[in-house]
């Protein structure tokens, strides 16, 4: 078997908390890596590609993060998850991990790109965000909207987001607070090696800080690790 050349820092424990109306969990883990500079050592020799195109889409670059990695996170992750999240027994389905870079600047942005999004209305999926950059960077904010009172999206919900999204105004640029279409229901800080868990389909958005800051540079840009952890009951 491969050595890991990220182990987990066995003292990092998990917080819990339950946000917005829905009272959706989120996990926050603080120090979470043995030597996370070694996994931003690993993102400034990755290949990085722009993820966003003429329809919108990430607003920035990504490249594959280490397996070793991204096993060493979904294994250890897997069982504080289903306490935290509360679930009857489940196992891992699948597992995808990207280093990403906020580097589109907001004058730049496709109109999908200024609101809250999910990445799926699968509840069984999760985003595990890992923060390797400081607090300068902002964070990630988590969204009601306004005309549908909705926090999470659903096959059953989209119907009814989509109508009253087309009457929504958007602000211009990255979202960072409430606005018309949209509260403000939680907001995580970003700090080094922190790491944040919640279920894709909650209407969430990067928090930019100071966009004068976005660089394709990982030692200095808005640098994440994105892992989606889809599960399965059983």
């Amino acid at each position: 078997m491969p050595m890991n050349r990220h182990p987990l820092d066995p003292a990092c424990t998990a917080t819990r908390h339950e946000i917005g109306v829905e009272r959706q969990p989120l996990l926050i883990l603080d120090r979470v890596l043995a030597d996370p500079m070694r996994l931003v050592a690993a993102a400034t020799s990755a290949a990085f590609a722009p993820a966003y195109g003429a329809a919108g889409g990430y607003p920035g670059v990504r490249a594959p993060a280490p397996l070793d990695y991204v096993e060493a996170v979904a294994r250890s992750l897997l069982p504080v998850l289903i306490d935290g999240f509360a679930l009857p027994r489940a196992k891992l389905r699948r597992a995808e991990c990207n280093f990403s870079l906020v580097t589109l600047p907001p004058d730049r942005l496709h109109a999908s790109q200024r609101a809250p999004h999910i990445d799926t209305v699968d509840p069984w999926q999760f985003a595990i965000l890992h923060y390797l950059c400081g607090p300068e960077h902002g964070g990630t904010a988590f969204f009601r909207h306004r005309a549908t009172g909705f926090e999470t999206l659903s096959a059953d919900r989209l119907p009814a987001y989509d109508e009253a999204r087309a009457r929504d105004a958007d602000g211009d640029g990255y979202i960072v607070a409430s606005d018309a279409g949209f509260d403000m229901a939680y907001s995580v800080d970003a700090a080094f090696d922190r790491l944040i868990v919640y279920r894709s389909c909650l209407l969430h958005s990067g928090r930019i800080g100071d966009p004068s800051r976005l660089s394709s540079d990982p030692r200095r840009g808005r640098l994440t690790a994105n892992i989606f952890l889809t599960l399965r009951p059983g």
